[in-house]
C-alpha cells in the first residue's frame, strides 16, 4: 500500500524542522567556579558597576574570531577600583555557541557562583571567563587549578594512560608554537581498540608567550597523569589552560581534507556528489517513514492494551525498551554474579530501604567498596519504565547533589541499579524523629536546605537536560558521611525541551504533600512544581513536623497554613523547632521561613526559579519581596494524607 505524496511531503517537512532544532546551539555547560574569599565588594560600590561594564563589554565582543577577548574597565578611576577580564571559547565552537556561553558566563558568575567578590573564574564545557582587581594578561596562572573525571573506567588502563600521554605530548608544541595573536589549540585523535578512539585536546589562552603556554600545559598534565585511576575521560582546568581527553567525541572533529580535484572537474564532481547526496536522504527518509508507518499499524494494538492496564506513560521516556536496547548503556559495568555476591545474595540482612517497585539493598564489592543496589520487583510494569527512565537519565547528570549511578545490571528478567551508598540513610530519617532530630543543628540543616536548591538548579538549568523532578521529598534525599544532601530516584522525572516551560498529564505521580496545587488539581507541572515542593522540603526540616497530617487547630490544617497564620501574626519563631532555636541566628531562620514561604504560594507565577533560591539564600543582602497566601491552606482542603498515587515511588528506609 503506497503512501499519499502530501502525506510524505508533510513528513519532510518535520523531519526537517526536527533536524534544525537539533541543529540549534545548547546550553552552556557548566563545570567548575572558583572566587576569592579574600576581597568583595559591596552591592552599589564603584568596583561593582566596574564589573557589569567589564561583563557587557565582554558580552559584546563574544563574536570575535579568535574565541578571545580581553578588556579593563575603570582603569581611569583610582586602582583599587579598576576591574580586568577575558574570556575565552574552545579552539572549535562555532560564533554561535560561543556567544551564547559568554552570555550565560557573564550572568551566572555575577548572580549565582560569585555575587560579591573581586576576584571570579568560571569554566564551561564551551568557554572559560574571569576578571579580578588586579591585571592578569599575559600572565601564565596555573592556579586555582582542578582536576575532573569522567566517571567511567577503562580496560587496560596502563595502555590507555601511555597513550593519552602521548597524544598530550603531541599537543603541546601545536597548541604553544601557534602564532602571536592566534588560537593556541590543538586536537588529536588516536586509536585505541577497534571499538574505541581517544580524543584528546589542549589549549592557552592567546596572549600567552609560547614558554608560558607550554609550562601550563606540561603542569596541567603531570597533575592530571599523576591522580589518574583508570578513568576513560578527564580534565584540568586553570585560568590560563586547560586539557582534556575521553573515548568520545567532546569536540567538533575536522573531517580529512579531500584529495585535489583535476581542473575542470571540480564542478561535475560537485554536481555528481549532491545529486547522489539527496538521492540517498531522499531514499532513506522514505524507508524510515514506511517503517515507521508498518511499525505504528502493528503496535496500535498493543499500546491500546499498555494504556489500559497501565495508563498513559508519563516517566521520563515513553518508548519500550528491550533487554537489548538497555544493555547498550554506557554505565552498565557489574554483571549480575558481582551484584549477588556484594549483597550476600540479596539477603534480608542487607535490605536498607523498600518501596513501589522493589527493595534497596546494601552490598560490599570486592574491593570494599559499598555500594546500594536498587532491585526492581519482576512482576513490576512500571519497575520496567523506571529501571528505563533511571538508567537513561541518571548516567547524564553529576552534580555533588545528585545520587550518583555507578552502574546497572540486567539477567534475564531481573533488573539492578547501582548507586553510591548512603551511609546516613535518607532525610525523613532525621528530622521526623525526635531522637535522631537533635543531631542536626541550624550550620547542618542550613547546608541540606542548600545542597537540595543546587541540586534542584542543576536538574532545571545546569544540566544538558532541562528535567523536572515531580518527586521530591525527604524520603528522596539522601545524605552523605558528611550530610551532604544528595536528590534520589528519577522514575517520575521528565525532560523538557529548552524553550518548553509547562507541560500536562491525565495521570497524576507523586506524593501528595509535596505536590503543587496545579499539578494534584489539573495535572499541570513545571520547575514551579520542583519549587514548590522544596518549600515545602525546607519548612518541615525548620519545624521539624510533615506538612501531610499536620492538624493543629481549626484554623491551620496543614503545615503551610500554620506557617502563614504565625507569619501573619509577627510570631513566625514559634515556628522553629527547639533543637534549632538552640543553634541559630534569629535573622538568618526568619529569612528562610520568608523563602519557604515565597516557594509554596498558591499562584506559581508567584514562585522564584530555583536560580533565584540559590541566591537569596546565599546572600542576606538582596531584600526579599513580601509573600503571598501559600498553597493547601484550610480553604482548599479539610484532610490531605501522605501516600504516592498510584502506588509510586514510595520510598521508606528502614532503620538499622
Amino acid at each position: 500500500m503506497g503512501i499519499p505524496s502530501s502525506s510524505v511531503s508533510m513528513h519532510l517537512v518535520l523531519l526537517s524542522i526536527l533536524t534544525s532544532l537539533c541543529l540549534t546551539s545548547k546550553a552552556a555547560q557548566y563545570r567548575y567556579h572558583f572566587c576569592s574569599n579574600q576581597i568583595t565588594f559591596s552591592p552599589n560600590s564603584t568596583y561593582r558597576s566596574n564589573l557589569s561594564h567589564l561583563l557587557s563589554f565582554l558580552s559584546a565582543n563574544s563574536t570575535t574570531e579568535t574565541g578571545f577577548y580581553n578588556t579593563t574597565a575603570g582603569q581611569t578611576q583610582t586602582p583599587e577600583n579598576t576591574v580586568y577580564g577575558l574570556f575565552l571559547c574552545r579552539g572549535d565552537v562555532t560564533t554561535n555557541e560561543c556567544r551564547d556561553c559568554v552570555s550565560t558566563a557573564t550572568k551566572e558568575i555575577v548572580q549565582l557562583y560569585c555575587p560579591d567578590k573581586k576576584m571570579g573564574v568560571i569554566w564551561y564545557d564551551e568557554c572559560v571567563l574571569r576578571y579580578s582587581n588586579r591585571s592578569f594578561f599575559s600572565v601564565m596562572e596555573d592556579k586555582p587549578r582542578t582536576v575532573l573525571w569522567n566517571l567511567l573506567d577503562i580496560t587496560e588502563r596502563d595502555r590507555f594512560l601511555q597513550l593519552v600521554e602521548k597524544a598530550f605530548s603531541d599537543l603541546v608544541p601545536a597548541a604553544a608554537n601557534a602564532l602571536s595573536g592566534a588560537k593556541k589549540f590543538a586536537t588529536k585523535e588516536t586509536k585505541f581498540t577497534e571499538s574505541q578512539t581517544l580524543y584528546s585536546l589542549v589549549e592557552c589562552t592567546p596572549d600567552l608567550s609560547s614558554f608560558g603556554c607550554n609550562r601550563c600545559l606540561q603542569g596541567a598534565i603531570a597533575k592530571l597523569c599523576k591522580s589518574y585511576d583508570g578513568k576513560r575521560g578527564g580534565r584540568v582546568l586553570s585560568p590560563s589552560c586547560n586539557i582534556r581527553y575521553e573515548v568520545y567525541a567532546f569536540y567538533h572533529v575536522q573531517a580529512q581534507a579531500d584529495a585535489p580535484q583535476p581542473k575542470g572537474k571540480g564542478k561535475i564532481s560537485m554536481v555528481i556528489a549532491v545529486v547522489i547526496g539527496v538521492t540517498i536522504a531522499a531514499s532513506v527518509v522514505l524507508v524510515i517513514l514506511l517503517y515507521c508507518f508498518q511499525r505504528r499499524k502493528a503496535r496500535k494494538k498493543s499500546n491500546a492494551t499498555n494504556e489500559k492496564n497501565s495508563g498513559k506513560s508519563d516517566g521520563l521516556l515513553s518508548y519500550h525498551a528491550d533487554a537489548s536496547e538497555i544493555t547498550n548503556v554506557e554505565s552498565l559495568q557489574f554483571d549480575f554474579e558481582t551484584i549477588e555476591a556484594a549483597t550476600n545474595k540479596f539477603s534480608d540482612d542487607n535490605i536498607i530501604g523498600e518501596g513501589g517497585f522493589g527493595k534497596v539493598y546494601k552490598g560490599v564489592l570486592l574491593e570494599g567498596k559499598e555500594v546500594a543496589v536498587k532491585r526492581f520487583s519482576m512482576k513490576s510494569l512500571q519497575g520496567l519504565e523506571e529501571f528505563k527512565n533511571e538508567v537513561l537519565l541518571i548516567a547524564k547528570l553529576q552534580h555533588k547533589n545528585l545520587v550518583r549511578l555507578l552502574g546497572c545490571g540486567i539477567e534475564g528478567e531481573e533488573k539492578l541499579l547501582v548507586y553510591e551508598f548512603m551511609p546516613n540513610k535518607s532525610l525523613d530519617f532525621f528530622i521526623f524523629d525526635s531522637k535522631r532530630r537533635s543531631q542536626l543543628d541550624w550550620k547542618t540543616c542550613n547546608n541540606i536546605i542548600s545542597g537540595i536548591a543546587r541540586g534542584l538548579l542543576y536538574l532545571h538549568e545546569d544540566s544538558r537536560l532541562k528535567i523536572i523532578h515531580r518527586d521530591l521529598k525527604p524520603s528522596n534525599v539522601l545524605l552523605d558521611h558528611d550530610m551532604v544532601a544528595k536528590i534520589s530516584d528519577f522514575g517520575m522525572a521528565r525532560i523538557f525541551c529548552e524553550n518548553q516551560n509547562i507541560a500536562s498529564t491525565k495521570r497524576v505521580v507523586g506524593t501528595y504533600g509535596y505536590m503543587a496545587p496545579e499539578y494534584a488539581l489539573e495535572g499541570v507541572f513545571s520547575v514551579k512544581s520542583d519549587v514548590f515542593s522544596f518549600g515545602v522540603i525546607l519548612l518541615e526540616i525548620i519545624s521539624g513536623k510533615r506538612n501531610s497530617g499536620f492538624y493543629l487547630t481549626e484554623h491551620a490544617q496543614t503545615l503551610l497554613a500554620y506557617a502563614w497564620r504565625l507569619w501573619c501574626e509577627d510570631k513566625v519563631l514559634e515556628f522553629v523547632d527547639n533543637f534549632l532555636m538552640e543553634s541559630c541566628w534569629t535573622s538568618e531562620i526568619v529569612r528562610c521561613i520568608h523563602i519557604g514561604l515565597l516557594c509554596v504560594q498558591e499562584n506559581p507565577n508567584d514562585r522564584p526559579t530555583m536560580s533565584t533560591v540559590v541566591v537569596l539564600l546565599g546572600s542576606e543582602l538582596i531584600a526579599l519581596p513580601e509573600p503571598k497566601h501559600p498553597a493547601f491552606s484550610v480553604d482548599k482542603f479539610t484532610q490531605i494524607d501522605e501516600f504516592s498515587v498510584n502506588e509510586l515511588s514510595i520510598s521508606n528506609i528502614v532503620p538499622r
